[in-house]
């Protein structure tokens, strides 16, 4: 059984930082790759992953580029996702997900194709 299971987050002032972790069990390390996304609350969720990893690679979406760095610890199962210089509008439930998928050009992490999501935590920034 797939699971994913995120941690780390929490309140802070904008300007702080926070790490979530997302702990992957029931797939290969090498078999997937991973999105962190994001929602609002009371919005739907964004429809692209604001940070994504696979075995080599790793891509972010503009709106977070230069305050996140997405990593892993070595070959694990464990996926970080280190957020710098929090503003209020990166309050929202952070999630996990992940794509079966061996091959990092067909991994869109998008919303819709990700097959297996984590339970979420939430971030708030505050002023």
């Amino acid at each position: 059984q797939v699971q994913l299971a995120e941690s780390g987050g929490g309140s802070v002032h904008t300007g702080g930082s926070l790490k979530l972790s997302c702990v992957v069990s029931g797939l290969p390390f090498a078999a997937y790759c991973l999105g962190w996304f994001r929602q609002v609350p009371g919005i739907e969720r964004e429809l692209g992953a604001i940070a994504g990893i696979d075995s080599d690679s790793t891509t972010y979406a503009d709106s977070v580029k230069g305050r996140v760095t997405i990593y892993r610890d070595g070959r694990t199962n464990k996926k970080h996702l280190q957020m710098d210089n929090l503003q209020t509008e990166d309050t929202a439930m952070y999630y996990c997900a992940a794509d079966f998928q061996t091959r990092w050009e067909y991994c869109s992490l998008r919303t819709d194709d990700m097959d297996y999501w984590g339970k979420g935590t939430l971030v708030t920034v505050s002023s």
